[in-house]
């Protein structure tokens, strides 16, 4: 008997100390308000997204819900106006699976809202399937779709005093890569539909989000905009919510013991949204509210500039 309670006890001593020094990460700490400002936040109605809305509605700013689906976003929009006491909390319908969507929230917004601080590109999918406009669904959200939102947006941006875009990207954008060749021919990053193929197409989308922060920098150099990409951790959220029973059986467990929790794994994106000082890093990947290295890869400013030219011409802006 003490030797089973001993292996017990080692048990839940490593487990803690796995989850306490790698999986809960940093917490941000700021007494920053946003009264008067306004914010988007996409993929806020579930998740890190609607945890970053909570978080911004508290201290005052006018928040824009970006969902796809009308029911789960009017039910956060009740939650976060209820918890915070802040009425201006709004949801605009914003499907990032089609650019007509995109196109619509995008004047919708423009029409109706004099001014944008906090473009929150926090959206993201693992799951195969095609967009509205063909491309591969990872690819086409993850990436297509808040790279078109965000340059349709960006004139908004540049009327604020200081604007910033910060861009939810992942630690698997290491395990990414990009084939122009493949794009070309076959509107995706992969070639199959299995989940496999997914996971690797949510890679590849990844670091594309990391390029796309990066090329952004360099192109809104010496304005008043800025912008930022992070990792924001392992999260227990609905992102794997395509997977097939198998993958969900081996994933929901884990997620339970060792996964943060969408308050854990929004602590990033507040960091870079809200943390003072940051300007000179603008373009930088973070990762438990500190500045973090990035591959070989992910600083390519050749493959960054690419990425931007030919996502330009798949929305149809060049």
């Amino acid at each position: 008997m003490s030797l089973l309670l001993s292996v017990l006890a080692a048990g839940l001593a490593a487990y803690l100390l796995i989850y306490y020094c790698v999986f809960k990460g940093a917490r941000f700490k700021s007494n920053a308000t946003l009264k008067g400002k306004t914010a988007i936040v996409t993929g806020s109605n579930t998740g890190i997204g609607k945890t970053t809305a909570m978080d911004l509605a508290k201290r005052g700013a006018r928040v824009i819900l970006a969902c796809r689906n009308h029911q789960k976003a009017e039910a956060a929009v009740y939650d976060i106006r209820r918890e915070s006491g802040n009425s201006e909390v709004l949801y605009m319908h914003l499907d990032l699976a089609s650019f007509k969507s995109v196109r619509n929230f995008a004047e919708t917004f423009l029409k109706s809202e004099p001014r944008l601080d906090l473009l929150i590109n926090n959206a993201g999918l693992i799951t195969s399937g095609r967009t509205e406009d063909g491309f591969g669904m990872a690819f086409g959200v993850n990436h297509l779709g808040h790279f078109l939102l965000t340059l349709l947006l960006l004139d908004r941006l540049k009327e604020a005093e200081h604007s910033r875009v910060v861009n939810v990207s992942a630690l698997l954008y290491r395990l990414g890569s990009i084939d122009f060749n493949l794009l070309n021919k076959h509107k995706d990053l992969v070639t199959g539909q299995s989940y496999w193929h997914a996971l690797r197409a949510y890679c590849h989308s990844k670091l594309c989000n990391v390029l796309f922060t990066r090329e952004l920098a360099n192109r809104l150099d010496g304005t008043n905009v800025t912008c930022y990409c992070l990792h924001p951790g392992v999260i227990a959220t609905e992102i794997g919510r395509n997977m097939g029973l198998l993958q969900k059986l081996l994933f929901v467990p884990m997620s339970k013991l060792f996964f943060m929790d969408p308050e854990g794994g929004a602590q990033t994106t507040l960091f870079c949204a809200l943390q003072e000082g940051l300007e000179p890093l603008s373009g930088r990947y973070f990762s438990s509210c500190a500045l973090q290295s990035v591959s070989d890869l992910g600083r390519d400013d050749a493959l960054a500039k690419k990425l931007w030219e030919v996502s330009e011409r798949l929305c149809g802006l060049a």
